[in-house]
C-alpha cells in the first residue's frame, strides 16, 4: 500500500497520528482530552480524529507495549472499517490496583493498518477433514 492514508482532526487538541520510528509497524495514538480510567475498570479515551482506511484494508487499534508493561493497560474493540468515517475511540482496560490519569497528548494506542481477504463466505455442507479436526482450545501443543 503506498497511497496516503487520510487523517482528520475532529478538534483543536487532536494530534495526528506519528511512527515512533522509520520503521515502526503502528502509529502512536494520543489522547486529545484528559481522562480518568479507574483501577480494575475501563474507559473510551477520546482522540479526536477520523481516518479513512483504503479498502481492502482495516485500522487495527492495539496496545502499546510500553504503557502495557508499565501501566498495565490493555486494549480492546479496535477494528477501524474501510467505510467508517467517524470519530475514532480508544476503548482501554486498566489491569492495575490504582486509577491511570490520561492527559492531553498522552500516546495511549496504536493504529496498524493491515491488509485483510474480503473473501465472500459460502455455506456448505461438510469440510474437508484436517490432522487436528474438532480438537479444541489446547488441542495443538503444550
Amino acid at each position: 500500500m503506498s497511497l496516503p492514508i487520510r487523517v482528520k482532526k475532529l478538534s483543536d487538541t487532536a494530534t495526528i497520528p506519528t511512527r515512533g520510528s522509520e520503521s515502526a509497524a503502528g502509529w502512536d495514538l494520543y489522547a486529545s482530552h484528559e481522562c480518568l480510567v479507574p483501577a480494575k475498570g475501563k474507559a473510551i479515551v477520546a482522540i479526536d480524529i477520523a481516518v479513512a482506511i483504503p479498502l481492502g484494508y482495516y485500522g487495527r487499534v492495539a496496545p502499546r507495549s510500553g504503557m502495557a508493561w508499565k501501566k498495565h493497560t490493555d486494549i480492546g474493540a479496535g477494528v477501524i472499517d474501510a467505510d467508517y468515517r467517524g470519530p475514532v475511540g480508544v476503548v482501554m482496560f486498566n489491569h492495575a490496583d490504582e486509577d491511570l490519569q490520561i492527559g492531553v497528548g498522552d500516546r495511549i494506542a496504536q493504529l496498524v493498518i493491515e491488509q485483510i481477504s474480503m473473501a465472500p463466505l459460502l455455506e456448505v455442507d461438510n469440510l474437508e477433514d484436517t490432522e487436528r479436526g474438532e480438537g479444541g482450545y489446547g488441542s495443538s501443543g503444550q
